[in-house]
């Protein structure tokens, strides 16, 4: 048995916004997305390198104010890519915690995104 992949699924409220977060902010690609008919939630899957997610405006798929942990390695060059970008609603600091370098973003959906690098020793 290998499990190959896991993609955490946001909810998201507002199309305009999450795109705004996630493609604008986060610098993510929108890689396909899907609707059942023009005026119904729409699903898609954002990506950026490894990291892939999937937003939902379908209620039930998700629950808003979740936590998805990404480990990965670079994440005071991806802070300060964000830092020197406007705001897109919070400027959050580096923390040094439990031998990781962490810093956490909410999108304007509750949802939040710790990013974490294991320190060298």
């Amino acid at each position: 048995m290998e499990f190959t992949r896991v993609v955490p699924v946001l909810r998201t409220f507002d199309t305009d916004k999450a795109t705004e977060f996630y493609v604008d902010h986060l610098g993510m690609t929108v890689d396909w997305e899907h609707r059942f008919e023009p005026e119904l939630p729409l699903y898609r899957q954002v990506s950026r390198g490894d990291l892939v997610l999937h937003l939902t405006e379908h209620h039930g798929d998700s629950t808003p104010g979740s936590v998805v942990y990404v480990y990965m390695t670079g994440v005071r060059e991806l802070h300060a890519e964000l830092a020197a970008k406007p705001s897109a609603g919070s400027r959050p600091g580096l923390e040094q915690t439990d031998g990781r370098t962490e810093f956490t973003l909410i999108d304007p959906f509750g949802n939040r995104l710790r990013f974490g690098e294991i320190d060298e020793r």
